[in-house]
């Protein structure tokens, strides 16, 4: 951060050193074992089970529940673990609300869903607290797989390879492995360093190696990996961020939410994180709205969200714009950013109301701000790649690209929702396919 930025009024220590500990708690506590019991009951366990049609994963959500029911909540993890390897964090930040939740014939007949997530989570922490794996290694196969990617696609996929008793290498451009687990989502949804020790959990099934540092392009090569491997896996997520490409977008005080995020996720004293007074947030996406939040919960006194659609438009769940509206958080919506005020620092940012057309209506709207996070989207990076479809990889059924001996799945892959559930679930289906080809 730049002294100009420091100037424009974004400081450190905004809130009394016990607030933070307090404002970054876990978002959802866990079941206690009584908790669990009341929850799994209220459970009619449907044979045809609409909640288990819209998981992402096809975890069978009856068949769990039912094993924390009858008091064997390590049985139902493994029933979790099967389809989902990060089933414990999918637990805490999948927006069940409109997924398996949004179905439950709880909730279409109460208004009051099966707590499904809660208890996913229940069963997996259970399990994981164990300090045991679930799963064993196959006999050696003598083939190897590079992984292109820690995130939650590409350590799916490696885990489901090495259960089939390949070796993977796993390379992650980052300093850690975990991907959108470790850098990218809110620090109140995966507190007390659970994403790394998920995959450190992960791991304990052998035959997987990391090595972190290790960018496509820069480091390694699609190419090389190619002639080194019997199959390679991209899970790349998206490491580029769309600009607003407006005038003054090079500013002191304007960053992008996802470097805001990971700065937060990696801190170790929340109170040295700078942030402003007046922050402004644009996207309306879930990066947006964790940007927001906990924007607000460092202290900022006034953090406004600006989307250029409807709420209704919003990739955000109402769950999660409910929440930044508890916490705070003013939500502005139809609105598109023109120009960018202030010397040298941002000052304030100007927008322009729009229609459902996106046209302006004439009427325009200036926040202050001394902060601005961008949080409009992220683009795939990188040279060499398989044929894309518009931005993302092509991929034609369960993550092969054009190029042979090449899949690729999660967020970088065309055809997915960007959530960490589905990412999981194409790098385990991806990983079933390449175990496939390589057994014949």
């Amino acid at each position: 951060m730049t002294e100009k930025a420091y100037a424009a009024g974004i400081q450190s220590g905004r809130l009394p050193q016990t607030d933070y500990a307090a404002n970054f708690t876990d978002l959802h506590p866990a079941l206690d074992a009584h908790e669990a019991a009341v929850a799994a009951d209220r459970c009619y366990f449907c044979h045809d089970a609409p909640c288990m049609t819209a998981c992402p994963s096809d975890i069978d959500v009856p068949l769990f529940i039912r094993q924390i029911a009858t008091g064997t909540p390590e049985a139902a993890a493994k029933t979790i673990f099967e389809q989902n390897i990060l089933g414990g964090m999918c637990a805490r930040v999948c927006p069940t609300e409109t997924l398996c939740e949004e179905v439950c014939v709880r909730e279409v007949a109460e208004g009051k869903p099966v707590e499904i997530g809660r208890l996913q989570r229940y069963a997996t922490d259970t399990l994981m607290a164990r300090g045991v794996h679930p799963f064993t290694r196959a006999k050696a196969t003598g083939k190897r797989v590079a992984v292109v990617g820690a995130g939650p696609a590409g350590l799916s996929c490696a885990h489901r390879l090495a259960m089939k008793g390949h070796d993977v290498v796993t390379y992650d451009a980052r300093p850690k492995p975990g991907g959108l687990n470790e850098y990218g989502i809110a620090s109140y949804k995966a507190p007390e360093g659970f994403a790394q020790a998920e995959v450190d959990w992960l791991m304990k099934v052998g035959g997987i190696t990391v090595e972190n540092g290790k960018a496509l392009g820069r480091d390694i090569t699609l190419d090389g990996l190619k002639g080194d491997f019997d199959a390679v896996f991209l899970g790349l997520g998206l490491g580029g961020v769309n600009a607003l490409s407006l005038e003054g977008e090079d500013k002191d005080g304007i960053a992008d939410a996802v470097d805001f995020i990971a700065d937060l996720r990696q801190a170790s004293d929340l109170s040295a994180l700078p942030i402003g007074r007046d922050v402004v947030v644009i996207g309306g996406g879930m990066t947006a709205v964790d940007a927001a939040v906990q924007a607000k919960l460092l202290g900022a006194l006034n953090v406004t969200l600006v989307y250029r659609r409807g709420r209704d438009r919003m990739n955000a769940s109402v769950f999660e714009q409910d929440l930044a509206a508890s916490k705070g958080v003013r939500i502005v919506t139809h609105a598109v950013p023109v120009a960018v005020k202030g010397n040298g620092a941002v000052r304030e940012v100007v927008f322009d109301y729009v229609d459902e057309a996106m046209q302006p209506t004439g009427a325009q709207l200036t926040l202050p701000a001394d902060q601005v996070f961008r949080a409009i989207g992220q683009t795939l990076v990188g040279d060499g790649l398989p044929d894309l479809e518009g931005r993302k990889i092509a991929v034609t059924g369960a993550g092969r690209t054009s190029i042979a001996g090449v899949w690729a799945g999660g967020d970088c892959a065309a055809g997915g929702d960007d959530l960490t559930v589905t990412a999981v679930a194409e790098g385990r289906d991806a990983a079933e396919d390449i175990h496939t080809a390589l057994s014949r």
